[in-house]
């Protein structure tokens, strides 16, 4: 669950245009906002540019990019494509259609590719001479051309009914869904339908239907509930393809992570499994306990893990994937596992840091082999790593970077960068030998218009002591209007995950400059559980979530209402999504009247319900030990159930507000509604945001806008009395 709250998820945040009354859309671009004080509001927000992919064209010479914009008033969004030279000038908007326009990449130095209404199309650099090349009815989800430019990747779903089966032909109207096994729903929407990859010819005439490489196999490519055309790759030599599939169906795939990267020969359409040696078989495996301790995870040259985002290196020697070692535990150790394709041998590169992304040097370097992002310190950096596995620092910033590439002009990094304070722009990275050799050129401002007109609280950073006698970092943001000497209510930030870092994450809902705008100061710390810190730290959450991790939210604003001159004790709220609502929710029970008000988003309050709600359950294995029902659970598991949040609504008595989506299939609507049922009957002052069109996340403009200002008069009605 950590990939419900990680910024990896923030492509998810763009929403496509609608169809009706399409040709509104255009008009939904760059906005010229004027606020009228120098303190964000939710209206500026959602005024703000959103950058998406972005690619360098083969000379290096020009950088195409995705923004996204939205229009509160039509409460829907629109996303364009625009190019600036690789220095940062000369930008320009191509985008001319009224439908979004979205993915684009260079077929060559004159020519990006680009999807458009699930059609590949292609337009010159100047946006001139628009083709399109597929005729699928708008079926193409990613596309990805091999490098020779003769055939393409495409991306479309098919009928799937392994699991909820088809209704008969002669019921056409019923709406009923007939279920046979787990995993027939996922994140937010029922399963019938998967992705496959299609390989098809590029002729002169267009792009030609292509066929199924996974024909005949009932598993999708890419990956739920995120993956996109990353899980794919081409070889230089255009030959191969290699791609991303856990190859499980129903209770299997729902208790696994075990994917693998798989190599399809384009000549021979023949396949084979990289991450398993060739005898391998997966041992039999209790459904309702953690896979930690089991046989599944015993055979380490097995990648029983996640693997995923194969890429070949230049010269087409190796391919490098992200590899966690354990099946069953999404946020294990993202190792980089480097296979040799004349060998079969793997070698794991920086295995020691968690990798958010990666790419290939260019072949001629010779003191990398490969750069990549890691989380250190509630920070998002950029490494580099050599040939001989040495690690180096690359950036040493206050910042989060969130994607690389090669420039390619031989010597940089295309990058992207967000902060607490900044939203995502783009970069251009010259790597150096150490940090202080780097040199960073922010090259697009996308918000700037907006940006100049805002006054921004400051961000500190604060080692605390935890109970047990350790060292966590604390993100304090002041207040936007902060004054020397005034005290100031001050919120508790509960992080989601629950393995997601509290790093420099900019974000267009839990955004910690409109809680600053708002006059809060925040208190988020990187409590036990969370990455960046050392492996032994990100793992004594599993099976104590109530545990250290619970001290450690409230050393941090016990320490805060002791030593920060600024914060008033007396007014302390706490807040926080997914498992920072799990957080809020139990916290309503053991924080004894710290708190004048709380706010859970999408939190879990029924442990027992929720093993058996949600549906991923190798989450809920790995986190609890064991299903509730099992009578030889282990002390962890007993521990877990025996403190949930909903055992101890008798000492809620702090007013609480419960916000939750109903297409929300991770955490299911029903146990925000059971939260503030029970605050009720309980005679807690409470309310409840309830979207009946929201996932785990609010994706909608106007919901969005409901969202912040329902959050900000909750707090200023209890905190700001």
């Amino acid at each position: 669950m950590n990939k419900l709250i990680t910024l990896v998820a923030t492509a998810l945040l763009i929403i496509g245009a609608g169809t009706a009354k399409a040709q509104d859309n255009v008009n939904i671009g760059k906005s010229n906002i004027k606020l009228n004080s120098r303190m964000m509001t939710p209206e500026a927000l959602w005024a703000m540019g959103r950058i998406g992919g972005v690619a360098a064209s083969p000379n290096g010479s020009q950088v195409v990019y995705q923004v996204g914009y939205y229009s509160v008033k039509q409460n829907k969004g629109h996303q364009v494509i625009c190019i600036m030279n690789a220095d940062g000038s000369h930008q320009r908007q191509l985008t001319t259609s009224s439908k979004s326009e979205t993915d684009p990449v260079w077929l060559n130095a004159e020519t990006i590719a680009f999807n458009c209404g699930g059609e590949i199309w292609t337009m010159k650099a100047d946006g001139s001479d628009r083709q399109q090349l597929t005729k699928t009815g708008g079926k193409v989800e990613g596309f990805k051309f091999s490098p020779d430019g003769t055939k393409v990747i495409l991306i479309q779903s098919i009928p799937f009914h392994e699991i909820i089966k088809k209704n008969p032909d002669d019921l056409p109207l019923a709406t009923g869904r007939r279920v046979t096994d787990l995993m027939y729903r996922h994140w937010d929407h029922y399963v019938e339908s998967i992705q496959h990859p299609f390989l098809a010819e590029v002729t002169a005439e267009g792009v030609g239907q292509g066929i199924d490489i996974l024909e005949g196999e009932p598993f999708e490519c890419p990956m739920e509930p995120f993956g996109g055309i990353e899980q794919l790759a081409w070889s230089p030599d255009s030959k191969t393809i290699a791609y991303t599939c856990r190859k499980k169906i129903g209770m299997e795939y729902a208790t696994s992570t075990d994917s693998d990267i798989f190599l399809y020969n384009i000549g021979t359409r023949e396949t084979r499994n990289l991450c398993k040696p060739a005898d391998w078989k997966q041992p039999a495996t209790d459904m309702t306990h953690t896979r930690t301790d089991q046989a599944v995870n015993a055979d380490p040259n097995a990648n029983t893990g996640y693997d995923q985002n194969p890429m070949f290196s230049p010269d087409g020697k190796y391919i490098a994937w992200q590899s966690m070692p354990r099946d069953g535990y999404e946020s294990d150790l993202n190792r980089i596992c480097v296979y040799s394709l004349e060998t079969g041998t793997k070698q794991y590169v920086a295995h020691n840091s968690d990798i958010d992304a990666f790419c290939w040097a260019p072949a001629k370097d010779k003191t990398a082999m490969l750069y990549f992002i890691s989380v250190w310190h509630g920070c998002k950096n950029m490494y580099r790593v050599d040939r001989k596995g040495v690690v180096s620092q690359l950036t040493d910033h206050w910042s989060d970077w969130t994607s690389l590439q090669l420039a390619n002009d031989g010597k940089r990094i295309l990058a992207t960068r967000q902060s607490i304070s900044a939203p995502t722009d783009i970069y251009m990275v010259t790597p150096g030998k150490n940090i202080e050799k780097t040199q960073v050129t922010q090259i697009s401002q996308e918000n700037k218009q907006i940006l100049d007109q805002l006054t921004f609280g400051k961000v500190q950073q604060r080692w605390v002591k935890t109970t047990d006698n350790k060292e966590m970092l604390v993100w304090v943001i002041l207040p936007a209007n902060y004054e020397e000497g005034k005290k100031y209510p001050t919120l508790l930030f509960c992080e989601g995950g629950p393995q997601s870092p509290v790093s420099q994450f900019w974000s267009y809902r839990w955004n910690f400059q409109i809680m600053a705008a708002n006059g809060y100061v925040v208190i988020a710390p990187n409590r036990r559980g969370l990455p960046g810190f050392g492996q032994e730290w990100k793992e004594e959450i599993s099976g104590d979530w109530t545990g250290q991790c619970m001290d450690d939210y409230l050393s941090a604003i016990d320490d805060a209402a002791k030593n920060l001159p600024f914060v008033d004790k007396d007014r302390l709220g706490c807040v926080g999504a997914s498992f920072g609502g799990f957080s809020v929710y139990y916290l309503a029970g053991h924080h004894n009247k710290r708190f004048k008000a709380f706010i859970s988003h999408d939190g879990a309050f029924n442990l027992e319900s929720m093993y058996t709600d949600t549906e991923e359950v190798f989450f809920s294995n790995q986190e609890y030990d064991d299903a509730y029902w099992k009578k030889d659970r282990t002390a962890r598991a007993d521990k877990t159930y025996k403190n949930s949040p909903h055992l101890f609504v008798d000492q809620w008595d702090t007013p609480i507000l419960c916000i939750h989506g109903e297409k929300d299939y991770r955490i299911v609507y029903n146990q925000g509604m059971g939260a503030f049922n029970a605050a009720r009957l309980r005679g807690v002052p409470a309310e409840l945001l309830i979207f009946p069109d929201e996932n785990h996340w609010v994706l909608k403009p106007q919901n969005g806008i409901l969202w912040q200002r329902t959050f900000f008069g909750w707090l200023d009605r209890w905190l700001k009395k």
